[in-house]
């Protein structure tokens, strides 16, 4: 009851954005049980008027960014202006600056949008990829995404893991055989991402949706 109520009272704008790449019907649904008021859109001119952006993707980096390129001023000016921006799956890893995949195909490097200072690398030998599955989260500091998460269980699919520059920008951890940031976050804390799809997480996946909806109605 109180967890209906409390979805019943949040009223957040959020825009997905449309840039060609993920399951983006998921991702509404999900926004949608947690209360959102959800438009996807390809129009960076609807960013300015959100309360949240939600960068969605699966699929290579290479081809996120550059389809996700007619975007960046905009997401950085919303950022900028303390608009909080939530990457997923691919989507987390394009915060980053760049990754391993797009020179591993040869393509030389590709630079992401940079919100979060490192670069993302594949698993080592000896483990299976691509991710697939549940696996625990443990939350490693506070950040208001991850609240009432810590210890519960995620869906993941990915074959490279980000690894930012700076320890304080992992929120929350995951081990497949090597530990690796499940949730980052920029300095500023409004720019962050999850590694997993809260959209197929179950109730910890519609937890953290909750949770960004919260972030996204603060004043």
């Amino acid at each position: 009851m109180e967890q209906a109520e409390r979805m019943r009272e949040q009223t957040a704008s959020v825009v997905v954005v449309d840039y060609g790449l993920g399951n983006l019907r998921s991702a509404v649904s999900g926004l949608e049980r947690a209360g959102a008021d959800v438009e996807i859109s390809d129009d960076p001119a609807t960013f300015e008027e959100a309360d949240g952006i939600v960068l969605p993707g699966v699929g290579a980096f290479r081809e996120g960014v550059e389809n996700a390129g007619p975007y960046r001023d905009a997401l950085v000016e919303a950022a900028e202006n303390g608009t909080p921006v939530f990457g997923i799956c691919l989507g987390m890893q394009m915060l980053l600056t760049t990754s391993e995949e797009a020179e591993r195909a040869g393509e030389g490097e590709v630079t992401g949008l940079d919100f979060v200072p490192g670069t993302n690398v594949r698993f080592g030998e000896g483990q299976k990829v691509p991710h697939m599955g549940w696996n625990e989260l443990s939350v490693e500091r506070d950040h208001p995404i991850a609240a009432g998460i810590d210890g519960e269980y995620a869906y993941f699919v990915h074959s490279y893991y980000a690894v930012p520059e700076d320890e304080n920008a992992v929120v929350a951890e995951t081990d497949y055989g090597t530990r690796f940031p499940s949730i980052v976050a920029n300095e500023s804390g409004t720019v962050f991402g999850t590694q997993f799809h809260p959209e197929k997480s179950g109730e910890t996946g519609l937890r953290i949706l909750q949770n960004f909806v919260d972030i996204c109605t603060e004043e």
